[in-house]
């Protein structure tokens, strides 16, 4: 079986996977062309009586880490935020490159993110490697966990559309398998949940944590993870457990794997202005950012809580969470008018992770 080869960036030095037979590869974060010697090209080096370097066996989303100095400080954070509208498209969508901004800025300015750690892809780049197509998606989820180390903040941030198709594996309770659908998907096909899970779940060491908010269509399984908190109206929850009947683990190796989802598998997410009266937003992505602003972020639990209470409400004509409550970052993001109209919001956003036993009442952080 081959195993992927990691090379660090000769330029910002993120790591890099290196494709089959590849003599070069570029990087998806800064853009410069890596060239990788051929290693038969190499004279034999003379016997020393220096002692070798030792080797670095720090855990690695792939299967051993490369040779070289040790990793950088633990505890850094990286983010993929995507926003995807598919402008001047019958699919076309109005609030969800506005999520990606207010998540930008969730990210730096409350929770202390790096600006050169989260990589964007919207159609608003200007940098052809950060157009939200399928290539430039799977290259940002590689990108966000290569490297990754214990103690690490790992975040996905998704909004835009999402759908079905037939499962033919076995593996999904429904029959299903839940997408993300690329600027390019009706020329390149979908995200399978399986290519997302295989990509930024299971290579996950012990000690690094993963946060994935899914803002889209069918979005309640979208990592494929192992459970699911299924919550009735009174609040009561319990997990369903969702792993294949194969037997396959779905789950990380060892790391924390935990996913906000914008409605269940067989459910619609909306844009709307209803909830910021202001412009048009996924109602996902501003109720969780409501959550936060209203110090209802103590527990995931409590998260969850907060959420569902202002859709549900909007979706009965409530009025929560509109007007004169509109949040600190989304007020300040922002601005216009949207023709879109509001209410009748018929969604219910989900949680799924790794683990079950403690991911509902556990403290919440990035």
């Amino acid at each position: 079986m081959y195993t992927p080869m990691l090379v660090n960036c000769s330029n910002c030095r993120t790591p890099l996977q290196l494709p089959p037979g590849a003599q070069s590869i570029r990087c998806a974060l800064c853009h410069a062309v890596t060239h990788i010697a051929d290693p038969r090209a190499v004279p034999p080096q003379p016997p020393s009586s220096v002692p070798p370097p030792p080797s670095w066996n720090a855990p690695s989303p792939y299967s051993g880490a490369p040779p070289g100095p040790p990793p950088n400080a633990h505890g850094r954070k990286k983010a993929v935020i995507v926003g995807i509208s598919y402008r001047y498209s019958r699919h076309e969508l109005k609030g969800c490159i506005n999520d990606a901004k207010c998540m930008r800025y969730l990210l730096i300015n409350k929770f202390k993110f790096p600006e050169s750690s989260i990589l964007m892809l919207t159609e608003e780049e200007t940098d052809p490697y950060r157009i939200p197509t399928k290539h430039n998606m799977r290259m940002a989820m590689y990108w966000l966990v290569q490297g990754c180390q214990p103690g690490d903040s790992l975040v996905l941030h998704y909004s835009g559309h999402g759908s079905q198709q037939r499962n033919y594996n076995g593996d999904e309770a429904d029959g299903y398998d839940e997408t993300l659908c690329p600027l390019d998907f009706e020329t390149q096909g979908m995200i399978v949940d399986d290519e997302i899970n295989t990509a930024i779940v299971r290579p996950l060491p012990r000690g690094v944590k993963l946060h994935a908010l899914i803002d889209a269509c069918h979005s309640g399984t979208v990592l494929d993870l192992p459970y699911l908190c299924r919550m009735n109206r009174s609040g009561q929850y319990v997990w369903e457990d969702h792993r294949p009947r194969s037997g396959v683990w779905k789950g990380s190796n060892g790391g924390e794997v935990i996913s906000f989802s914008g409605c269940d598998d067989h459910q619609t997410s909306a844009d709307t202005s209803a909830l910021s009266k202001i412009t048009s937003t996924g109602a996902m992505t501003f109720c969780f950012i409501q959550a936060l602003e209203r110090g209802h972020g103590a527990t995931y639990g409590s998260i969850l809580n907060s959420m569902r209470t202002a859709i549900r409400n909007v979706g009965s004509n409530g009025g929560y969470g509109g007007g004169d409550v509109v949040t600190t970052l989304v007020s300040m993001l922002l601005t216009g008018g949207s023709a879109i109209g509001g209410g009748g919001l018929r969604q219910e956003p989900q949680l799924t992770a790794c683990e079950t036993f403690d991911v509902y009442t556990k403290p919440f952080s990035l």
